[in-house]
């Protein structure tokens, strides 16, 4: 659950706890934007834990991949700077999010076309072994798209970030990584010259966001860039998200879930992708916290 200031009230302050979570925002997402999801992750049996479950309920996505433990609900304490881009504070040591067991994979629904791994729960534990079985297991049949989204509240190790990222560039077919968290695994690395190395070992699509500079990517074939809409933002939250939601979804409709079929995009049809994501992001940029949009307000 994402926390946020909701004001000082005569004891203390008031807090607006709002659903949230990289991956279940990535999922929401998706569901949003009119494409069949399902949620593979641990979640709460406490008074948290059900709202965030009947969230994904409510959204249309598919629960049958979710596991219920006893265990806490992760807080991330939000701080908005005054252009409205988020610091966290995480209280989730020993949270349920980090719970996932490996009997949960075998509820993988068959038809599933493309999985979507990133932020700390691939580096805490134990969800970031589970994790890795699933990879392992799924991408010479599946696409696997990855964000790191590193939140070093969490994680402050950046070696541990790296090793991950290395393990998986040759498992994964998407990469979409900020230009902030580039700079973080990256210093001083020229976004070109990473983009091809990555492609190098197997990987079919780089994208690099830019908040309000827009967005990059590469294939074999290719190198785009867009630019990000004009927007009066209220918060960043779960801008990242979206995009990556928003991206697959693209993907989807182009009929691009699957490696081949990314490496044979055309510029135009890549520009295409980028642009629908960058609207998508900037949509949720104009209203509070994980608010992604619905197909019908992208036109």
């Amino acid at each position: 659950m994402d926390v946020f200031a909701a004001g000082d009230t005569p004891t203390g302050v008031a807090l607006d706890a709002r659903i949230g979570g990289s991956p279940l925002n990535v999922a929401i997402g998706l569901a949003r934007l009119a494409q069949p999801v399902a949620f593979l992750g641990a979640v709460g049996t406490g008074f948290l834990g059900e709202r965030l479950l009947r969230a994904l309920v409510d959204e249309g996505i598919d629960t049958g991949c979710v596991q219920r433990v006893d265990a806490p609900t992760t807080l991330a304490l939000v701080g908005l700077d005054a252009r409205g881009v988020p610091s966290y504070a995480f209280y989730g040591a020993g949270g349920a999010d980090r719970q996932l067991a490996p009997a949960a994979l075998g509820a993988l629904p068959a038809a599933t076309r493309a999985l979507h791994v990133g932020s700390y729960a691939t580096v805490v534990e134990p969800v970031a072994s589970t994790l890795r079985l699933l990879v392992e297991r799924e991408h010479r049949r599946r696409l696997v798209a990855y964000d790191p989204n590193v939140r070093t509240h969490v994680e402050p190790d950046l070696a541990r970030w790296r090793d991950t990222l290395a393990w998986m560039l040759p498992r994964t077919h998407v990469v979409k990584i900020s230009d902030e968290d580039l700079g973080l695994l990256h210093p001083g690395a020229d976004a070109a010259a990473v983009a091809a190395g990555w492609l190098a070992q197997g990987v079919a699509l780089v994208v690099v966001t830019r908040g309000s500079a827009g967005a990059q990517a590469w294939t074999a074939r290719h190198a785009v860039q867009v630019a990000a809409p004009v927007v009066d933002a209220v918060d960043t939250v779960a801008a990242g998200d979206t995009f990556q939601a928003a991206l697959l979804a693209a993907l989807a409709g182009a009929g691009a879930l699957d490696p081949a079929a990314l490496a044979a995009l055309d510029a135009r049809q890549l520009e295409a992708v980028l642009a629908f994501a960058a609207r998508a992001a900037a949509i949720t940029c104009s209203r509070r916290g994980a608010d992604p949009p619905r197909r019908a307000e992208l036109g």
